[in-house]
């Protein structure tokens, strides 16, 4: 049996290399949020406050006799709500972009 070829090997290393590097999952960046996923978080969140004062409100006019008057007073409290919500996701985002910002500022 003959000795091995040193660059033959090489090369059958580099596509071995290639091959599982083509085959393994690309990681995720820590736990990165993508805006599109927060824009759909904050919709979520605007529409279901509105939905659930929707709903307490009709049940509530249902109840009473009273057609449109909690129904309009309480979708007006789930709209607030629901922006209220959305406030506080954007202002958790802010805060993790703000210190993803100072931990990268910090390290170089």
């Amino acid at each position: 049996m003959s000795d091995p070829d040193p660059q033959k090997l090489q090369d059958l290393e580099a596509r071995i290399a290639a091959a599982k590097a083509a085959a393994d999952p690309k990681p995720k960046a820590e736990d990165h949020v993508s805006m599109a996923d927060m824009g759909w978080r904050m919709v979520i969140e605007l529409v279901a406050g509105i939905g659930i004062g929707f709903g307490i409100g009709y049940g509530l006019d249902t109840l009473f006799g009273t057609m449109p008057i909690f129904l309009v007073l309480f979708i007006g409290f789930g709209l607030a709500a629901g922006i209220k919500t959305m406030m506080r996701t954007a202002q958790e985002l802010q805060d993790k972009q703000m210190a993803a910002q100072a931990k990268k500022d910090e390290k170089g």
